[in-house]
């Protein structure tokens, strides 16, 4: 995801200094024009405004924290934009201590997965310091389609996971509608000819359905991810006492896929749960 809005910024003028726990994964950004920071707090120290895209809340905060973070050169004049998919409290935490070393915060995780990220047509749900969104707004209206400014820090963190947790879910019914096709003697090809004429007609199915048939899961966004965020989910609806006793099985499943080594696949593995 983040090579794929690196490029995206690169081919539009932008300069793009980037970093990498595994460093030799930056040369193909380098071969497109992008200096290497040697660490998050040599980015920092270079940029005006510094974006992280990373897999989980662990490694958001570990960005920031560890020796050689974002935090040991972060000051006034500075911007931290979070586009990872995490929890209200990791982005909560990471503004908390962004703001009292003067700099100016905004989490914006992004709807989409690799494709989207690679032809710029991401969906950003973006929140927090509201001028430094409006800084910024030239670089979201190349990595996206849409940008959203949701309000206060935690909304861009809870609206990514309230959308994932309805993928997720649809996902798993999903696979259960291909199965219950196939084992009903019905053609699984001519079920998705029927759903995407019908009023649940998605992007997700058309493009995901015929490589599921196949029993081929190339990874958009990987499984083990969408389980992450599936968890993340349901700790918000115990915060909220909302019960998901749909998003509740969905996660099972997920972690069912977990367990049979599909956490690299991309989350429509999720099929192989039912297909065997």
């Amino acid at each position: 995801m983040g090579k794929a809005m690196a490029v995206n910024l690169l081919r539009h003028g932008f300069k793009v200094t980037v970093w990498n726990r595994t460093l030799s994964r930056c040369d193909e950004l380098v071969q497109h024009g992008a200096s290497v920071g040697e660490t998050p707090a040599a980015v920092i120290k270079k940029c005006k405004y510094t974006i992280a895209m990373l897999s989980d809340p662990a490694a958001a905060l570990s960005v920031v924290f560890d020796k050689h973070g974002a935090l040991e050169q972060i000051c006034g004049g500075k911007g931290y934009i979070d586009m990872s998919t995490v929890d209200a409290d990791t982005s909560s935490q990471i503004s908390q201590v962004i703001t009292s070393k003067g700099g100016s915060f905004l989490e914006a995780p992004v709807s989409g997965s690799k494709k989207p990220a690679e032809d710029g047509q991401l969906v950003i749900l973006a929140a927090g310091d509201k001028d430094l969104y409006d800084q910024v707004v030239p670089a979201f209206d190349v990595l996206g389609k849409k940008s959203f400014f949701l309000g206060q820090i935690g909304n861009g963190a809870k609206m990514k996971l309230v959308v994932n947790m309805i993928m997720g879910s649809m996902m798993n019914a999903f696979s259960e509608g291909i199965v219950l096709a196939d084992k009903s003697g019905l053609d699984p090809h001519t079920l998705l000819d029927v759903l995407d004429l019908g009023a649940i007609a998605n992007p997700m199915f058309k493009m995901k359905g015929p490589a599921m048939i196949k029993n081929s899961y190339p990874p958009a966004f990987p499984l083990k991810h969408q389980q992450k965020d599936m968890r993340l989910a349901l700790a918000l609806g115990d915060e909220n006492a909302v019960p998901m006793p749909v998003a509740a099985a969905a996660n099972e499943a997920f972690k069912k896929a977990r367990s049979l080594g599909l956490g690299d696949h991309d989350f429509s593995a999720v099929f192989e749960t039912l297909s065997k």
